[in-house]
Order: C-alpha cells, then sequence, then structure tokens
C-alpha cells in the first residue's frame, strides 16, 4: 500500500506541475494574496460555541491572513468585539459579509441563505449533523462548486478524530452533571443524589459504549459515588477503558439483550455513547427496553446528533431539552458542549488554528488535500462533486472519489 501511495502522489504532484492554474484556483486567493478567513455569529439560538478565540485570529493574522469576524460573534463565550480587533481582525456587521470569505469556519451546519452568501470555489468547515442535513442545502453547495469539510469527519495524522474527540471528553464530563440536575426532585426527578453517602445505596449508571464520552462519564459517576455498568461489543475497548480507569473490577459486557435489560430496568441514569464514524449510530435499545425502566429514570442520548441509539430518542434542544416516553425523562440535546461554551470554544479554537496554519503553509486547499489525506477525511462535497459515501447513500446520489477527482483535476 506505501508503493502505491507513494506512486500516486507523484502522479498527481506531476500532473499539478503540468497545470499550475488549476492548483491555484478554488477556495483560496491566488499566491500572493492574503486567505481571507470568516468567522460568522452563529445562527442556531442553541450554539453557543464559536471557531476561534482571540488569541488564535492573532497567530493566524501574523501568519498572513486576514480575518473577517462577524460583531457579537464572541458574546458567549466573554469575548468582545474589541479584543478580536486587537487581535488582528476585521470586525464586520453583517453576516453575508463573514460568509463571503475564502474560507469560512463555523460550528453549526451551514443554511441555504449562509451558503447563498458564499462566493463560487471557496471553503467551508462546519458541523454535518448528518441526521439533519437537507438535500437541498447539499445542492446549494454543490451548485456554488463549494468544497465543504464536516470538522467531525477529519482526522489526526494517525486516525484519530480531534475534534470529536474534544468534544467527547468535554460531553462526557458534562452529562453527568446533567444527570445529577435531573435526578433533582426541582426537576421532576427521582429525587436522590448521583452517587451515595453512608448508609444510601448509589444510584446506578448504565453507559453504552467504551469510547471517549464513555470514558469520561464513567470517570465522573465514579468520582461521584455511582455505581456504573459499561456496555459495548468492541471488547477491546472494554479492556482498554478498565485500564485507563483503573478499575480491573468494573463492570464491563457485550450488548447482549438479556443483561441489557436486566441493567436498565435498574439504571437511575442510561447514557447513550456510541459513536459510529461517518454514519448513521444503530439503535441499540428498544422501545420495549425503555418500558422497563424505573419512573423519572433518565436517558441521556450523546449520540442523537448521529441518529441516536435509543429508539425512543428524538432531537431537543438547550431551551427544550427533556421529555417524558413511558415515564423516563430523554434528554436529546446534539451540542451537548455549548453548554460550558467557553471551555468548547477554546478546545475547537486549538484544532482549527493548527488546521489552518498547515493550510496557510500549503498554500491552497487543493493541495492540502492532495497531500494530508487524513484532512480529505473530511471533505463531504467538493466542486458539485459529494465525496461522502453516507450522504451519497442518504440521499441516492453519485458518490465521486475524491482522490480521483484531485488527480484529474476536474
Amino acid at each position: 500500500m506505501g508503493k502505491q501511495r507513494d506512486g500516486f502522489e507523484k502522479a498527481t504532484e506531476s500532473y499539478f506541475q503540468f497545470h499550475p492554474q488549476e492548483v491555484m484556483e478554488g477556495p483560496v486567493n491566488k499566491k500572493g494574496n492574503p486567505i481571507k478567513i470568516g468567522i460568522p455569529k452563529e445562527l442556531n439560538p442553541d450554539e453557543k460555541r464559536c471557531a476561534l478565540r482571540p488569541g488564535a485570529v492573532s497567530l493566524l493574522v501574523n501568519n498572513g491572513c486576514e480575518v473577517f469576524v462577524e460583531t457579537n460573534t464572541g458574546r458567549h463565550i466573554n469575548h468582545s468585539d474589541t479584543e478580536y480587533a486587537d487581535a488582528g481582525a476585521t470586525i464586520v456587521y453583517s453576516h453575508k459579509e463573514a460568509m463571503e470569505a475564502d474560507i469560512v469556519l463555523k460550528i453549526s451546519a451551514p443554511t441555504i441563505e449562509e451558503i447563498s452568501y458564499m462566493k463560487q470555489n471557496k471553503a467551508i468547515i462546519s458541523a454535518i449533523h448528518m441526521r439533519e442535513l437537507k438535500r437541498d442545502v447539499l445542492d446549494t453547495i454543490n451548485k456554488k462548486k463549494i468544497t465543504a469539510l464536516g470538522f467531525e469527519l477529519i482526522e489526526d495524522n494517525v486516525g484519530g478524530l480531534p475534534l470529536v474527540r474534544a468534544m467527547s471528553e468535554i460531553a462526557g464530563s458534562t452529562v453527568m452533571l446533567i444527570a445529577a440536575e435531573y435526578l433533582s426532585s426541582y426537576n421532576g426527578g427521582k429525587g436522590i443524589i448521583l452517587g451515595g453517602i453512608t448508609g444510601v445505596p448509589p444510584s446506578k449508571v448504565v453507559i453504552l459504549g467504551a469510547g471517549t464520552v464513555a470514558e469520561y462519564a464513567a470517570r465522573t459517576a465514579i468520582g461521584m459515588g455511582a455505581e456504573v455498568k459499561v456496555f459495548d461489543n468492541a471488547i477491546y475497548k472494554l479492556r482498554r477503558l478498565k485500564k485507563e480507569l483503573g478499575l480491573p473490577h468494573l463492570f464491563t459486557s457485550a450488548f447482549d439483550s438479556t443483561s441489557l435489560t436486566e441493567a436498565l430496568s435498574r439504571a437511575d441514569i442510561a447514557i447513550g455513547a456510541v459513536h459510529t464514524h461517518g454514519t448513521r449510530t444503530p439503535s441499540i435499545v428498544t422501545e420495549e427496553m425503555v418500558a422497563v425502566m424505573r419512573e423519572n429514570s433518565i436517558i441521556i442520548d450523546v449520540c442523537i446528533d448521529q441518529g441516536g441509539c435509543f429508539e425512543t430518542s428524538e432531537p431537543t434542544n438547550h431551551r427544550h431539552p427533556v421529555y417524558k416516553k413511558h415515564g423516563v425523562i430523554h434528554y436529546c440535546v446534539p451540542n451537548v458542549a455549548s453548554r460550558v461554551s467557553r471551555t468548547a470554544t477554546a478546545a475547537i479554537s486549538n484544532i482549527f488554528t493548527t488546521i489552518l496554519n498547515k493550510l496557510i503553509d500549503e498554500g491552497s486547499v487543493d493541495t492540502m488535500m492532495r497531500r494530508h489525506p487524513w484532512f480529505t477525511k473530511g471533505v463531504y462535497a467538493y466542486r458539485g462533486n459529494i465525496t461522502n459515501q453516507a450522504l451519497a447513500e442518504k440521499f441516492d446520489l453519485p458518490l465521486k472519489n475524491l482522490d480521483l477527482i484531485l488527480a484529474a483535476g476536474i
């Protein structure tokens, strides 16, 4: 494989040596002009995070970029327009101006209106929200030949998902604090404490999945004194989790319906933390299994942005975060990390800054894609083509091989 990739890279580099104009076309300015980066204010009222902090803006400006920040973008993370301006950003007073940059950085998935503001052949990096993405948004992206990347799909150079991991760490820690709120009598809960006290049995937590969200949720729950059970079909993940937590006797199990149903019937809290890369999360807990859970117990489905792993899960938002079904409280907010927007922004900003500095070094988005496959994994639309298999299948659209497109210079 290594030799084949080397040969492929040599072929593509040779092609672009003879087609220099095509290398420089696309979502960046021609060489010699600074790359313009746009940071629009989020239109989603439930999204409080921001793509870049003022410190990151300063680094990018010093590296030769022009950064355009829409006014009041940082209001939810306690950063003023003055701080962004002092960092070297140009403050713009309309959404359209921020969206007209060479590269747009957002948190929420773009709307049709936002895409309509963008210029032809530019680039946008944002969330995809696979479950909620509409066909007309995708059609508008392709019509304008925009290069669109989902930040949750961008890998690092060892195959990890840096932004997903960072948000998962935050979400895992945060969900147990949310659960504690909804256990309280004043929120319609069971009126019990998360954990336990001397002489009183601890609360029982069931976690589905053994990845990053599960690790941080389990760490928080155990630290508060709760009894935790973790389910996952990947035995190596369960083994790793026990090692990471330093708890060789932690209860772990595969997704056996009998064992899982029994655990859920006794649980005070159930956390859905199953992550699938680029596809819909399978429904692991059936409605019948939810029906056996105790009255006013809590389900928090962290993977709702990928479809959710509870059959009874439906997306909610921070303004109306919960609903009841079969007497069970369901919390199914997709962007849990937005509750702690300043912390989440710091993590996102660090990752975006690393990616953008590398992109600046390469000179264009096209060159970045040809030389760094980990970055290319995030591309779901390129110059009118769908390059993500899950999206192609969802909308019954032809899937194009991005490597071949780049090699051909289409």
